[in-house]
């Protein structure tokens, strides 16, 4: 579904700037759930960013269904963001909007939908992530979690063949992140989308993801299914980081 070929971000000139990522190299399956693993700046959300093309790569490829989408004109990009859904740390929801307006935008703006075909998605999947009786709620009165799965459900209104989430739970309160989390593992069960999730939670990682990667500084550094990268890393930073948080 998705292959990275040497891919390399850098912020600033080449001599003197951040390498953020460096040559990453990595393949994901249609209907993985593929999680992404490390510290703050390992270069997890420069990575999903790439993908999405809200940052242009420095270098490399990403091919999606074997198109290359790297180098794309700005129509191609926004046609390549009806495909490639995001779902973003800070909700990024519309204030003056309420959940189901929010839900309906991009449906309308983007994929020209008729209102009523908007409305009709847009209640279903906040239906789908128990949000149906905040529909008429705009964001200042929903709790950080409610916000997020306002914004999950954004997402999938559009059904996109590819989601991302960028720490979807790092800006909620802990009592929170389940409510949240259930939702992603839903639809990681029954959805049959590619996801990947770039998160610290390492138990739901364990439990959903297909594949994990460890990042560190740009870099993968060890990837593989779960109980092989958890209980037998073969990265000295891999096993030190996860015996660090476990």
């Amino acid at each position: 579904m998705i292959s990275i070929r040497n891919l390399s971000k850098t912020y600033g000139n080449a001599e003197g700037g951040h390498r953020a990522l460096d040559d990453v190299t990595l393949d994901i399956g249609r209907g993985d759930i593929f999680g992404i693993l490390g510290s703050s700046g390992a270069g997890k959300s420069t990575l999903v960013r790439c993908i999405n093309l809200l940052e242009t790569p420095t270098a490399g490829h990403i091919l999606i269904e074997d198109r290359e989408i790297t180098g794309q004109s700005k129509t191609d990009v926004n046609k390549l963001r009806r495909e490639v859904g995001m779902v973003f740390q800070s909700f990024n929801l519309f204030p003056h909007l309420t959940a189901k307006q929010n839900v309906m935008i991009g449906q309308t703006k983007v994929l020209g939908r008729s209102k009523e075909a908007a409305e009709a998605e847009a209640m279903k999947q906040l239906n789908a992530v128990g949000l149906a009786d905040r529909a008429d709620f705009k964001p200042p009165q929903l709790s950080g979690g409610q916000q997020q799965r306002v914004a999950i459900a954004r997402a999938v209104a559009m059904h996109p063949n590819v989601l991302l989430f960028d720490e979807p739970t790092s800006a909620l309160d802990p009592e929170l992140v389940r409510g949240v989390l259930d939702v992603i593992r839903d639809l990681a069960e029954n959805s049959g989308m590619t996801m990947i999730v770039v998160t610290h939670e390492m138990d739901f990682a364990r439990e959903v993801a297909d594949r994990v990667v460890f990042m560190e500084d740009g870099v993968v550094v060890e990837q593989g299914v779960p109980e092989k990268v958890f209980d037998h890393s073969e990265n000295a930073r891999t096993a030190e980081f996860l015996g660090s948080i476990g």
